[in-house]
């Protein structure tokens, strides 16, 4: 025989998802926790442009003027990295390397936008970078995003 009790924790629980529908935008969530290990964002970042120039304007952007991807060995290469989106403490990293995959440098940035933003990276040497064809990679959160190829030419 089945109690009572029972009756009603069943009907309970089968009538609260139709007491949820029924209550539509009226419902506040602000109160109800994610599940654990969910992330709840208002928009992700994400990389929305990678500039290359010779140099960079106060904004971190590369003047339109400037934009290249052929450098002469003893230039600094910028890339200026735009970004949108909101997210608390993304990495963004800059992998230069050369025409074998060889690893030149890599740099990260740790970023908090709450919108529009643009970080830039570069890489120089002293002595003139060697010439030959190089890529910088760029990532976010450790997921490669972008990949710009550029050239070095021999002073």
């Amino acid at each position: 025989m089945i109690s009572t009790s029972r009756v009603f924790r069943v009907l309970a629980v089968g009538l609260i998802p139709a007491f949820a529908a029924c209550a539509g935008d009226d419902v506040d969530t602000s109160e109800i926790d994610p599940a654990p290990g969910a992330e709840i964002t208002a928009e992700a970042v994400r990389v929305t442009a990678v500039d290359l120039g010779r140099a960079i304007d106060a904004d971190r952007r590369i003047d339109a003027a400037g934009t290249t991807a052929d450098f002469a060995a003893t230039d600094t290469v910028y890339a200026s990295v735009a970004t949108e989106g909101s997210a608390s403490g993304s990495t963004l990293t800059a992998r230069w390397t050369f025409e074998d995959g060889q690893v030149v440098d890599e740099t990260s940035q740790t970023i908090s936008p709450t919108g529009p933003t643009v970080t830039e990276f570069h890489i120089s040497n002293e002595g003139g970078l060697p010439a030959g064809t190089y890529q910088v990679e760029i990532l976010l959160d450790g997921q490669s995003v972008e990949q710009e190829e550029f050239e070095v030419r021999a002073s």
